[in-house]
């Protein structure tokens, strides 16, 4: 067993602990209209104290360390999460309302960086390990018939009343096979400045692809999508920005493809069939695949690579699974199965990060703070880097990943969390992860 001081020594690098600096320097930077001597919360405390609610799933949070410093003389929110001054929190609301979500986007960036440079992030490659998949979905995460702001979207209900809403694209890294997502900026649907009509996802997904297609395009990034994403002027944006994509494509929806897709000779569709052994009864896997169909109608129709797959009970012939979809990338014999792996994995956006947000402590549609211009939307960008830090963190961390294989349930691990720093002081996280490893009887030494 490693001393203290050294597994201590061992740990500065410790990714929660730079990502924690990065927040407070970011914070620093951010633009402050206050004026006079009276200000005692800076911008970085108010940034690294809506953070830190986030990250530990724990509303009472920053009350509890005002108790522990007046018990102690110091709190962990000064120790671990470097705030000099504890905010309340409808101050923190206060002072976040201004401030536009895409201050934090860096941030994403950073971290996505250290799991490259730590070399995780091949574990997310496909298609011959020279592609990352980024599935794009749009979900509601503030609903209220009274509270609205600038950003709101509305709709009217048949009771009469007006519902204000928010809505925003979350995509995320994803792999088939790979049960843990990383979350990427997101786009929020709100209503742009000069339009009448109502922003929608299409729009809001242009937007995504113009902000950050240069951060993904060394990636060669490949965006996924339901069919809804399966239009002629995005996909041609996504190609002229030097990404990639594979949307779901529905015949009722495209019936241009559809038609060709039906003209054309037998030799030109490729049929492969495979049988599997599901466990409980055999089931025969249908793959189809042909390229260079018009995604619409018109001479200036988009060309694109058109797959399915087709499941049915080998001994009853029933329908167990039936997809399509259609990609920019060429379609052959032999990545034909793993495309269509791809494709699969989009669910993983809704399963693996919207469901996850929602129901596992992040608490997405719960209204942490409405405010008048951009809290809503700041909030939710905090609690998705929250998220992220907590993925890398296990994808990263040997300490952090069997603590949370000993302790099984999520809200255990959290629920611990919350109670050391609720009695104890700690320097830092990596500190925290140390003391809850021993006990464990988990070796301390990092990877």
């Amino acid at each position: 067993m490693k001393t203290k001081s050294r597994v201590k020594a061992q740990t500065k690098s410790d990714l929660v602990d730079a990502c924690i600096t990065r927040l407070k320097e970011l914070g620093s930077r951010l633009p402050d209209k206050r004026t006079g001597q009276n200000i005692r919360y800076m911008l970085d405390d108010i940034v690294l104290g809506a953070f830190a609610v986030f990250f530990l799933q724990c509303p009472s949070f920053l009350a509890r360390q005002k108790a522990l410093k007046n018990r102690l003389g110091r709190s962990n929110a000064e120790t671990v999460f470097q705030i000099t001054q504890t905010p309340c929190d409808e101050h923190i609301r206060q002072m976040l309302d201004p401030i536009a979500p895409h201050h934090f986007y860096p941030e994403f960036h950073a971290l996505l960086g250290a799991v490259e440079a730590r070399g995780h992030l091949a574990a997310y490659t496909v298609l011959g390990g020279q592609h990352l998949l980024i599935s794009l979905d749009g979900t509601q995460y503030f609903s209220s018939y009274a509270l609205e702001c600038d950003h709101c979207l509305h709709r009217k209900r048949r009771n009469g009343q007006v519902q204000h809403y928010h809505t925003a694209i979350l995509p995320v890294i994803v792999a088939p096979d790979n049960p843990h997502v990383l979350p990427v900026p997101p786009e929020y649907i709100v209503p742009q400045d000069g339009q009448v009509k109502q922003d929608c996802e299409r729009a809001a997904s242009k937007r995504w692809v113009t902000q950050h297609a240069a951060q993904y395009a060394a990636w060669n990034a490949v965006l996924m999508g339901d069919d809804l994403y399966a239009n002629q002027p995005l996909c041609q944006h996504i190609l002229d920005q030097h990404l990639h994509f594979l949307f779901v494509c529905k015949p009722e929806s495209h019936p241009t493809l559809y038609a060709a897709l039906h003209t054309q000779r037998a030799a030109d569709i490729t049929t492969c069939t495979v049988r599997k052994w599901n466990g409980r009864h055999s089931e025969l896997w249908t793959y189809r695949f042909c390229n260079a169909l018009p995604l619409r109608a018109g001479d200036d129709a988009l060309l694109v690579n058109w797959c399915e797959l087709h499941i049915t009970h080998l001994d009853t012939g029933a329908t167990l699974y039936h997809h399509t979809w259609v990609t920019d990338l060429l379609i052959t014999e032999h990545n034909l199965a793993e495309m269509v792996r791809c494709g699969r994995a989009h669910w993983k956006v809704e399963n693996e990060n919207n469901n996850v947000l929602k129901t596992k402590g992040y608490h997405l549609e719960h209204n942490f703070g409405h405010g008048h211009q951009y809290l809503a939307m700041t909030l939710l960008t905090l609690n998705l880097l929250a998220f992220l830090l907590h993925t890398v963190t296990h994808l990263t961390n040997k300490i952090y990943r069997r603590i949370r294989a000993a302790l099984g349930r999520r809200a255990a691990f959290f629920n611990d969390l919350r109670a050391l720093l609720r009695y104890l002081i700690f320097s830092s996280w990596a500190e925290l992860l140390y003391f809850m490893a021993v006990p464990l009887e988990i070796d301390p030494a990092p990877d």
